[in-house]
């Protein structure tokens, strides 16, 4: 595909009118990085000798750059330089640190897309000295077999384009919603923390498959799939789980009566408090992270 090249804007425009890019920086390239990184190239987003990706260890970056065909090493700084589209996939307390090594490196009109969990745009805004263009992004661990729940938030700076290329970043790992970032902290503590409390379900009634006498690896598959099954219907028909769970329960049935037994439980009311509890640690993340 021919595109149409201005330099002095970053991102290159091609003839359907998306942005294309000139060169993708992966900054950490570990699980989600290299989740991350398999999508992108994948999609054929950005061609593979296009693409150069950082980690902190030489034998991990020779692993990944035999793996995928990329240019790999230690060097963010080298990584950085002339990168128009820059994915931050660090830990948290390791962000502060890159945006000071690379602070003059950096493009000025370059796309910074950062996945580091409970950073926000305002601190990477605080942390350039220029008017930096950053969409944040809330991605699960489902990224990893292109089945995740990914949540983007534009900076100050971010222009439509800017969400749109970040929305096609992470289309091929998922589902991708646009939100206001102050919805960030109540994202991670529901479906970035999400699939641990689900793991803890299925583990769960794989345990009551096995009291009823179920060999584990077929209780385990039962119950994985049930849920997963469950989840895709919810999202194709576009029904409330309630009108759902109804129909499955039948008057005088088997179900209400392990419904009751949920109930009795509390599984309601304590996954209610697990969501909220750990958007509550997600906000002093954010609030540390910010001091």
């Amino acid at each position: 595909m021919k595109t149409r090249i201005d330099s002095s804007k970053g991102l290159d425009l091609a003839k359907d009118g998306h942005a294309s890019v000139k060169r993708l920086a992966v900054i950490g390239a570990g699980k989600l990085g290299e989740g991350l990184l398999s999508g992108v190239l994948g999609s054929q987003l950005v061609p593979v000798s296009r693409v150069v990706a950082t980690v902190a260890h030489q034998p991990r970056a020779d692993y990944i750059a035999e793996k995928y065909g990329i240019k790999a090493g230690t060097n963010n700084r080298e990584a950085v330089l002339g990168a128009d589209l820059v994915l931050i996939c660090l830990k948290p307390q390791q962000v502060k640190g890159f945006l000071q090594e690379v602070r003059k490196d950096l493009r000025k009109d370059a796309l910074l897309i950062s996945a580091a969990a409970s950073v926000t745009n305002e601190f990477i805004e605080r942390e350039l000295p220029f008017p930096v263009r950053v969409v944040r992004a809330m991605p699960n661990t489902p990224c990893l077999i292109r089945h995740g729940m990914i949540a983007l938030a534009r900076g100050r700076h971010a222009t439509d384009a800017d969400l749109k290329m970040a929305n096609r970043v992470f289309s091929s790992m998922g589902r991708t919603v646009t939100v206001d970032e102050k919805h960030m902290d109540a994202i991670t503590g529901l479906s970035a923390s999400g699939p641990a409390y689900v793991y803890t379900i299925i583990e769960s009634l794989a345990e009551a498959g096995v009291k009823l006498g179920l060999p584990r690896e077929l209780s385990t598959e039962l119950s994985a799939q049930t849920l997963l099954g469950a989840s895709a219907l919810v999202l194709q028909s576009g029904e409330h789980p309630a009108k759902l769970k109804d129909m499955v329960t039948t008057p005088a049935g088997c179900t209400i009566d392990g419904l009751l037994e949920l109930e009795e439980g509390g599984l309601r009311v304590t996954l209610i408090k697990a969501v909220v509890r750990a958007a509550e640690r997600a906000k002093q993340l954010v609030d540390n992270q910010n001091k």
